[in-house]
C-alpha cells in the first residue's frame, strides 16, 4: 500500500493544474515515503482533462479520475477516497490557494498519533466581507452545534488516517464537515496554522448559495451525530413539546365544562361558548401523534440504512495515471 495519497478535486482549473503538479511533486519527492496525486476532474468544461493527462505524462505517480459530469466537490472528493491506495490522505484545492510546503506538517501531526490535522488558514487571502465574514460565522456556529471546536472548517487541506475515510459516506457539502463526523466516532483531531495565498488563476467556485447549503447540510450532521441510531428522540421529543400542553388544555377544558354541569359556573359557561380551546387541544395532540409516528418510521429507515449496501454520488467516466 502506498504511505501517502493526496486528493485533489479539480473543476475548470486550466491554467492552475501545470503548477500544482509540479508543485506537489517537488514537495512529495522529498518526503521518505512513497506517495500517489490523485486528482478528479469534475466535469470540467474548460479543457482542464488534457491538461492533467500532459500532466501525468511528465510527472510520475499521477493518478486521474474523470466524472461525467459537475457532481460537485464532495462528490469528486469521494471518488479520489475510494480511488486512493494511501495509508494517509491529504487533500488540498486545486486553485493553488493552498500550500502544498504545509504537507509535510500535515504528515508529522498525524506520526504523533492524530487522525484527523485540519489546516487553519491563520492568515486568509480573500475578500472580507464576501468570503472570511462568512467563513468565521460558519466557523463559529459548526463549531457550537457540533461541539467539535476548529477555526477552519472550510480549508481543504487536512490529513486523514485511512481507516478514517473508508468508513464516510458523503453527501452534499459534508466534506467539511468530516473532522466532526470523525471526532464522533472516537478519532483524535489536531488544527495547525497553515499558509493560504490569493487565488493566481480563474474564478472562485463559492457564493452565497454554497453558504446556504451548507447550512441545511449542518443540521443534517447535528442529526447524524446525535440522533442517527435512535431518531424517534429527536422526534419524539418534538411531538412531546406539543402533546404535553395539548393534553393539559383538553384536560382542563373537559373540568371547565364538568364545571359548568354540575355548579354552572360562569368561567366555565363563556369556556363552553369558545370551542377554539378544544380544537387547539386537539390539533396539539394531533401535532404529537404525527411526530412520534415520524419518530416510529425513521427508527425503521435507519436501521434500513445501516443494513444496506452504500451507493456511489457520482458516475466515473474514465481513469488514467502516469506510465510506468
Amino acid at each position: 500500500m502506498t504511505d501517502i495519497s493526496v486528493v485533489v478535486p479539480v473543476y475548470n482549473e486550466i491554467e492552475s493544474v501545470p503548477p500544482l503538479c509540479e508543485r506537489l511533486h517537488e514537495v512529495l519527492s522529498r518526503q521518505n515515503r512513497s506517495y500517489e496525486i490523485v486528482l478528479v476532474d469534475d466535469g470540467s468544461s474548460d479543457g482542464t482533462w488534457d491538461k492533467l493527462r500532459e500532466c501525468a505524462n511528465r510527472y510520475p505517480c499521477l493518478r486521474l479520475v474523470r466524472l461525467r459530469r459537475n457532481f460537485g466537490q464532495t462528490a469528486a472528493m469521494s471518488a479520489g477516497f475510494h480511488s486512493a491506495r494511501g495509508k494517509v490522505l491529504v487533500t488540498l484545492d486545486a486553485d493553488l490557494q493552498n500550500d502544498p510546503d504545509d504537507i509535510p506538517k500535515l504528515l508529522e501531526k498525524v506520526d504523533e498519533g492524530f487522525d484527523v490535522v485540519s489546516g487553519w488558514r491563520t492568515h486568509r487571502k480573500d475578500p472580507f466581507l464576501s468570503r472570511r465574514l462568512p467563513s468565521m460565522l460558519a466557523n463559529t456556529l459548526i463549531s457550537k452545534i457540533t461541539g467539535v471546536a476548529l477555526h477552519d472548517y472550510g480549508c481543504t487541506l487536512k490529513a486523514y488516517r485511512r481507516e478514517v475515510v473508508d468508513n464516510l459516506h458523503l453527501y452534499g457539502e459534508m466534506h467539511r464537515f468530516i473532522p466532526a463526523l470523525a471526532s464522533w466516532v472516537g478519532c483524535a483531531l489536531a488544527e495547525i496554522p497553515v499558509k493560504h495565498h490569493p487565488r493566481r488563476y480563474g474564478n472562485s467556485k463559492y457564493g452565497i448559495s454554497r453558504t446556504m447549503r451548507v447550512l441545511l447540510d449542518l443540521m443534517t450532521v447535528k442529526f447524524l451525530l446525535r440522533y442517527s441510531t435512535h431518531p424517534i428522540q429527536i422526534f419524539g421529543k418534538i411531538g412531546m413539546f406539543f402533546g404535553v400542553p395539548g393534553a393539559l388544555l383538553l384536560a382542563f377544558m373537559f373540568l371547565a365544562h364538568l364545571s359548568f354541569l354540575i355548579f354552572g359556573t360562569e368561567f366555565g359557561a363563556e369556556l363552553v361558548k369558545r370551542p377554539f380551546w378544544v380544537i387547539t387541544s386537539f390539533m396539539l395532540i394531533l401535532f404529537c401523534m404525527q411526530f412520534i409516528s415520524m419518530g416510529l418510521l425513521a427508527e425503521i429507515q435507519i436501521r434500513t440504512y445501516h443494513e444496506s449496501q452504500s451507493k456511489p454520488i457520482y458516475v466515473i467516466k474514465e481513469t488514467a495515471e502516469s506510465p510506468a
